[in-house]
């Protein structure tokens, strides 16, 4: 499979919110507990407005998944710090489009001057702690019990990467 990566527009509103609302109702790697609107992307675009933000398209041109930096703190003092957060839509998990989308903000991220990026993910999202891990980011923080979803408590476990 061939994926192409495109900066995030507001043409990708409707696939972006489909493909989080999909682990929004089905998982623990979003905190949300309800569908969001279609309009909740342009609250995601000024978030990441001076950050980069991507989709992934499938050889057939179908949006597969999205990612994109955002602020990790409004405070000047951390600047040179990021959060990362990706989707990809289910069925094209597991295909090397993590790492492509991955490698892709990091370049960028280098490019703006960033040094670090973190990842804020649920205790119970396994796959995406193994994800990180394996491609370079450590543990630096987990806020116990904090989390709760379809009845279950979770811990809101930090991760880190030095670019």
């Amino acid at each position: 499979m061939v994926f192409t990566l495109e900066k995030m527009t507001a043409e990708h509103q409707t696939p972006v919110i489909d493909i989080f609302n999909h682990y929004i109702e089905h998982s623990f790697a979003a905190y949300l507990e309800n569908k969001v609107p279609y309009e909740l992307f342009h609250m995601l675009m000024n978030v990441a407005e001076k950050f980069p933000a991507v989709v992934a398209r499938d050889d057939s041109g179908q949006v597969v998944a999205f990612a994109l930096l955002r602020p990790y703190h409004s405070m000047p003092a951390f600047r040179h710090t990021a959060e990362i957060t990706y989707f990809i839509a289910p069925e094209r998990t597991g295909q090397g489009l993590g790492r492509l989308l991955l490698d892709r903000l990091e370049t960028e991220a280098r490019n703006a001057g960033l040094e670090r990026l973190l990842a804020d993910i649920s205790s119970l999202n396994e796959g995406s702690i193994n994800f990180h891990r394996k491609n370079g980011f450590r543990e630096c923080g987990r806020f116990e019990k904090v989390g709760r979803k379809f009845g279950r408590d979770f811990d809101q476990v930090w991760m880190q990467k030095e670019l």
